[in-house]
Order: C-alpha cells, then sequence, then structure tokens
C-alpha cells in the first residue's frame, strides 16, 4: 500500500499554498504520495501545479480584510467565530478523511484543526510570536495553544541570525518542539536577460489586494518603464494581455512564474513572508507595501528596511518616486540550506 501524506495549506493568500510546493516535491522524491487539502485559490492553484494528485476540499475560513488598516483588529474580531467554526469543521473533515483512507502523516500549513491524534501531526508556521499591537501577548498564546496539539512545528527559516522572520520564529521563550527547516522556496535562482524593469507580484486576501492594483495601475500607466503585472487571481485559464508598457497576467505558474522574476530587474509586492522568502531564494531587489493593518507583513518590511536590505512604504503613500533610491539597499540573498528530507520525513514511519 502507498504511503500517503495529507498536505494542507491555508487558503488565505497564496503564500502557504506555495511554499508546502517544495514539501510536495520531496515527498514524491521519497516515494511519498502527497495528498492536497485546501479550500478556494490556494487549492486551485496546487490542482494546476500538480494535476495528477488526489485532492480534497477543507471548510473555508473565509477572511476578509477591512479596507481600512485602523479597522484591521476589529475585522478581525469580527471573523472569530468564522475562523473557530472553520477549526472545528476541519477536524470533522479530518476525522471522516482518516476513517476513509490511510494516511501515515499530516502536514498542516496554519490550518489549525488538520491534525489527527492517531497520525503524526506537523504544523507549519514562521509566526510563534503573532503580532497584534497590544494584544500580542494574548494572540499569541492562543496561537500556540493550537500548536501545541501538533506533535511538532516546522518553522521554514534559519534556526540561527542571519534570519528572515525575525521575532516571528524566534521567540524568547517557548515551549513548543520546533525544528527550523531553512527558508522554504520552489524557485531556483538564475542568471538570465532583463526583460521588465518592474514586476508587480500581487496576492492575498480581497479586498486589499484589488485596492493595491488599482493604485499600482494608476501610477504606472504614467511610467516609460517595461513593467508585468501578476495579478495573483487564480482562474480557469491563463489571460494576457498588453496594455501600454505594462504586460497583465491574472497569474503565471511554476516555471513561467521563476522565469519572469529571474527576468525582472525590480520586484514590487507585498512582504508576505512566502514572498520574502522566494525573493531571498532569487537574490532579488525588490520594494515592499506590507497590507494594511497586517502587524506580520509591516514588521517584515520595517525589518528589512531598517536593514538596508529592501525599501518599503505604506500602500496610501506609495508613488513613482518611492522606488528612485534603491541604490541604497543591498536587496535580498538566499541562505544556503539544504534540508534534509529524509531525516525529516522519518517523522511519518511511527505509523
Amino acid at each position: 500500500m502507498d504511503k500517503k501524506v495529507l498536505v494542507a495549506p491555508l487558503n488565505w493568500g497564496l503564500g502557504h499554498a506555495t511554499r508546502c510546493i517544495p514539501i510536495i516535491n520531496a515527498l514524491i522524491s521519497k516515494g511519498i504520495t502527497p495528498v492536497i487539502a485546501s479550500d478556494g485559490a490556494a487549492l486551485s492553484l496546487l490542482k494546476k501545479e500538480y494535476p495528477e494528485l488526489q485532492t480534497k476540499v477543507l471548510p473555508s475560513y473565509n477572511i476578509e480584510y477591512s479596507k481600512k488598516a485602523s479597522n484591521f483588529k476589529i475585522k478581525m474580531l469580527l471573523n472569530s467565530p468564522k475562523i473557530a467554526h472553520a477549526i472545528s469543521a476541519e477536524k470533522k473533515a479530518i476525522k471522516k478523511l482518516i476513517e476513509e483512507e490511510d494516511y501515515c502523516g499530516i502536514i498542516s500549513d496554519n490550518r489549525m484543526g488538520v491534525r489527527h491524534k492517531s497520525i503524526p501531526s506537523v504544523f507549519i508556521t514562521h509566526q510563534l510570536t503573532i503580532l497584534s499591537g497590544k494584544t500580542t501577548s494574548f494572540s499569541t498564546k492562543l496561537h500556540n495553544k493550537y500548536i501545541k496539539k501538533f506533535d511538532v512545528c516546522w518553522v521554514p527559516d534559519m534556526a540561527d541570525e542571519p534570519n528572515l522572520s525575525g521575532e516571528l520564529g524566534h521567540p524568547k521563550k517557548s515551549n513548543i518542539p520546533v525544528t527550523y527547516l531553512g527558508p522554504l522556496s520552489r524557485f531556483e535562482h538564475q542568471i538570465i536577460p532583463k526583460r521588465y524593469d518592474i514586476m508587480v507580484l500581487l496576492s492575498g486576501p480581497e479586498p486589499q489586494r484589488t485596492l493595491l492594483e488599482q493604485k499600482l495601475f494608476q501610477e504606472f500607466e504614467q511610467s516609460d518603464k517595461k513593467i508585468v503585472f501578476v495579478r495573483g487571481v487564480i482562474e480557469d485559464t491563463l489571460k494576457t494581455y498588453v496594455k501600454n508598457n505594462i504586460t497583465i497576467h491574472n497569474y503565471l505558474m511554476g516555471k513561467d512564474l521563476e522565469n519572469a522574476i529571474n527576468s525582472s530587474t525590480l520586484i514590487i509586492s507585498r512582504s508576505g513572508y512566502t514572498t520574502v522568502m522566494d525573493l531571498a531564494k532569487l537574490k532579488k531587489k525588490a520594494f515592499f507595501i506590507p497590507t494594511p493593518g497586517q502587524f506580520e507583513q509591516e514588521y517584515l518590511a520595517q525589518r528589512l528596511t531598517t536593514n538596508k536590505l529592501v525599501p518599503s512604504c505604506n500602500q496610501n503613500e506609495f508613488t513613482l518616486k518611492k522606488i528612485q533610491n534603491l541604490n541604497m539597499y543591498r536587496g535580498l540573498s538566499s541562505f544556503s540550506t539544504d534540508v534534509d528530507y529524509g531525516k525529516l520525513f522519518h517523522f511519518f514511519q511511527r505509523k
């Protein structure tokens, strides 16, 4: 009988799904069959990436961000019952899946209800500290309460300095069993001719994804630079069109996206952690615009700006002038890490 591992990324932007790709590839290379479980755009993306793999639909968290950064915490508080209900529904869905099929392991990327007491269960997160302003202590304790129900926590970052996640993945005190994997990325750095001056790489929950898209279109229509927009909208078919100096894709997959990033001089994007890992692997110059009100992205952007690696600004402050002083920043670079997946997956052999 084939050994199967359930891989379940959260559908909250595309980062959780895309950073599971190197893990899915490693499972396949080790003769373990991944079964992908998620919902919405995250599931659609992984279905396109792995049309041959079995997939399962999990309950949706249905998270929407506020249009105003100042309302972010209130919006998340209002979303709390919805999240709690989704976690409960996940538990029931996983119980049913385990009864129907045989799995040797579960890998959950930030889906807090995707675990089972009789199956070795892993939780992937780069956030052992949940930054939320004055409520950071409370939100961290609540999050860690869920993580402790898993057998182990995999953190995609270096264990020591230098690292990418800072205090997010390296709390001063923690009693959670953690394995640091090193940064995860599905991409490979290539030196190829540059086709674009600027690449805009969009992702993340609505309505903020659309609000940033509209603002950047408005700005770059005035530019004479050669620009490519990847909107991060996963649809049934790939759509591409050109408007003046801008090439627009609704999405790009795998090698096409890797080539577009490698062939772009500057990347403008959110400062989501998966994006930071990808751009570090590809050794890119970047400019970050964190999602308004999302403390994690604001922290990462500010940390990288303070360290003179990547400039950043608030969404409502962005203008073309902001990208004029890029030479003051070193850009991102990769940490050379080789994950010992054989050792890592040995954890699943207890079943």
